[in-house]
């Protein structure tokens, strides 16, 4: 029988570091932002709906989406953020639930940054969630995306705060006490769920 474990985060709180050492574990690591950046390569369905509603200016000259300038839109408008998730989810879901549904083992991880938010909580047996201080989560954020902090801020602000995602977890991984105490807490975990 396969778990299967939701993780989730707040932006910048580590996540990916974790799915990373679930992949190097052996788990099946199935990347909602992966599939989501699929979905917006040039010639795809979803790529033509965000140009439609947000105009060419969303497009670099390469034909590429530009990452950029969209999440400067929608992230300083939530009906922009809004109209933008519907735009994309549907296709999401439905390819992130066939590549659920197809992976194999003991344990299996669905990456999924908006869980909560998206409504993903009952697809799986369990949900473990990434968290660390807002401060350095804001800190990490405009390290990581050269963003100003008004703006690392309306990302955060964006989301379910971590606190709430916390209160509704099965598992938490705190990322704030430094790689060690993290690595070790991940390993715990995937040694309880194989185990389960």
């Amino acid at each position: 029988m396969t778990y299967r474990l939701g993780l989730t985060g707040g932006i910048a709180s580590g996540k990916s570091t974790v799915a990373a050492q679930f992949r190097e574990a052996g788990v099946p690591v199935i990347d909602a932002d992966a599939i989501a950046h699929d979905l917006v390569q040039p010639g795809m369905p979803v790529l033509g709906k965000i140009v439609q509603q947000f105009g060419p200016a969303m497009l670099r000259a390469d034909g590429q989406l530009d990452r950029a300038r969209l999440a400067q839109r929608v992230f300083n408008d939530p009906a922009a953020l809004a109209q933008l998730n519907d735009l994309y989810q549907p296709e999401l879901r439905e390819t992130l639930t066939a590549a659920l549904a197809t992976a194999t083992g003991p344990l299996v991880v669905g990456d999924i940054p908006l869980l909560y938010e998206g409504g993903w909580a009952h697809a799986f047996d369990g949900v473990a969630v990434v968290t660390l201080p807002e401060a350095l989560q804001k800190q990490r954020l405009i390290a990581r995306d050269g963003l100003s902090p008004a703006a690392a801020q309306a990302r955060i602000a964006a989301q379910l705060p971590l606190a709430d995602k916390v209160a509704r977890a099965d598992f938490v991984i705190d990322n704030g006490r430094g790689p060690a105490v993290r690595q070790a807490q991940v390993a715990a975990l995937i040694a309880q769920l194989r185990r389960d």
